[in-house]
């Protein structure tokens, strides 16, 4: 082998040698003559957003959670009247099959006298007064016909009471059906309008930093503080000198004992609550029924002023009453915010207030 041969294998095994030595883990040798290599320019840092930027985000949260509740409402009380038709619809039925075994028992008792009157010749009663050997005797019977005849006459009228009752029945129940199944389309419609709301907005604070959340959340309890001042400041307090019934106290008694359960839409208790499934809640364990939604307990309670308000009493929010909150005094009151909140206490005046009803 010449020297040039040797020379080349040479060469070769001692760069195969270096190759496994750099491959192996955990080893690092530096290159004999190193190349430089650009310094990498670091990545931009995102900036965070402003307090206006925030405030932004805040007025549209606002108005995403505002909305679910809206759709929320809705939702409640398409649940509420379709549980109400659903039981006016069992009621019906109860009612034709009964309406049907009566019938069938009037016409039974038809039949009975038909073949009793056919039995009986079916003579007029002058022919039964000429061929009886005893007049007298007749006459005692014929008074016994005529009243059967009268029975007759009144079973008849019986019966086609009946079938009208059944009659008005079964439309009665195709119309309630037909609400029924209306009142499901509509809280099918409302649901998906609430949960796109509530994820919408849970898009939006994904989006958001740590320490933004934070801000923002300054920002909420900011907004709050000024509302509230300033309800304050307009000296309503100085004129709200109201005390609870005892029903009042036993209702402000059991949203207290809610404080700290989460909010979730469409929920009475007992571990979480809306809104308005927290404040019927509450006057149900008072031992008074009121509607389920808070348009509805706007609409159909009594109204009050806000001066004239006690504890107990529901304030209404917003102008299409699509939040409701229970009065505790000292011008606080307590309620179910929204998704991703738990029930607490808040300033009254927080909001704006529509109203304040008076369930008991």
């Amino acid at each position: 082998m010449g020297s040039g041969v040797r020379s080349l294998t040479t060469t070769a095994m001692a760069l195969a040698c270096a190759a496994t030595i750099l491959a192996a883990p955990g080893v690092a040798y530096a290159a004999p003559t190193p190349t430089p290599t650009p310094t990498p320019t670091p990545a931009p840092a995102s900036t965070p957003a402003s307090n206006a930027d925030l405030e932004a985000i805040r007025k549209k949260l606002e108005t995403l959670y505002h909305d679910a509740a809206v759709a929320t409402d809705a939702y409640n009380l398409a649940e509420e009247r379709t549980e109400e038709q659903s039981t006016q619809i069992v009621g019906l039925a109860r009612e034709i099959v009964e309406g049907k075994a009566r019938l069938d028992e009037l016409k039974h008792r038809a039949g009975a006298a038909a073949r009793a009157q056919y039995r009986g010749g079916g003579l007029p009663d002058e022919a039964k007064l000429v061929l009886s050997d005893d007049p007298r005797e007749f006459l005692d019977g014929a008074g016994r016909v005529r009243q059967g005849q009268q029975a007759t006459k009144g079973l008849l009228a019986e019966m086609r009471r009946t079938q009208d009752d059944l009659e008005q029945y079964a439309r009665d129940a195709a119309a309630q059906w037909k609400k029924l199944e209306a009142n499901r389309e509509a809280k099918a419609k409302a649901k998906k309008k609430v949960t796109k709301q509530i994820a919408a907005a849970e898009k939006v604070e994904s989006a958001l930093a740590k320490e933004e959340k934070q801000r923002l959340a300054k920002l909420e309890q900011q907004a709050a503080y000024e509302a509230q001042t300033n309800w304050l400041s307009s000296g309503v307090l100085d004129d709200i000198s109201g005390k609870a019934t005892t029903q009042g106290k036993k209702a402000v008694e059991y949203a207290t004992a809610q404080i700290g359960k989460p909010y979730q839409w469409g929920a009475e208790g007992p571990n979480t609550f809306d809104c308005s499934g927290l404040t019927s809640q509450a006057w149900a364990a008072a031992g008074q029924g009121i509607p389920r939604t808070s348009q509805e307990q706007w609409k159909q309670l009594d109204r009050v002023s806000v001066e004239a308000m006690r504890p107990g009493d529901l304030i209404i929010y917003n102008s299409d009453a699509s939040h409701v909150a229970l009065y505790i005094g000292d011008g606080a009151m307590i309620h179910a915010p929204r998704p991703g909140r738990t029930v607490t206490i808040a300033g009254a005046g927080s909001m704006p207030i529509l109203g304040v009803v008076r369930p008991d």
